[in-house]
């Protein structure tokens, strides 16, 4: 998979879009607003969708890479949360974090229920995206 570079102030914002809050989590099941429930997400502003991992190939390492993030940058989010797991076994490869850093996007790294308050609190100031899975 080919992966376009963006940087946020080459992308241009008509209007600030409100992300989805996440509105319950629990063992293999989240509920988020205007989406319904499901097991793992990925959010932006505007809207989000189910994460299925086989879109590229994920696995718990080395974990969330670039092509996984791509989305929530393209549309056009300026911080990302991304969720370790409940039991923080999800990694994040180191040139995921470089792509990001690159793309002038604010990154945390959080065990899952500590990446949802994060989440929720940056929906009320920023255009912010993430990646959540609800189990280990």
């Amino acid at each position: 998979m080919k992966l376009e570079f963006f940087r946020m102030e080459d992308m241009q914002m008509v209007e600030t879009l409100h992300s989805p809050r996440i509105l319950a989590l629990s063992w293999g099941v989240m509920e988020v607003e205007d989406l319904g429930h499901g097991r793992d997400f990925k959010l932006w502003p505007g809207g989000g969708r189910s994460w299925d991992w086989a879109e590229t190939h994920t696995h718990h390492q080395p974990g969330i890479q670039p092509a996984d993030v791509l989305e929530l940058v393209e549309h056009g989010a300026r911080h990302i949360v991304l969720s370790r797991g409940q039991h923080c076994r999800l990694q994040t490869c180191p040139e995921t974090l470089t792509y990001l850093e690159d793309a002038g996007v604010a990154v945390h790294v959080e065990e899952t229920h500590a990446a949802v308050r994060r989440y929720n609190q940056l929906t009320e100031t920023s255009a912010v995206g993430g990646l959540f899975h609800s189990t280990c």
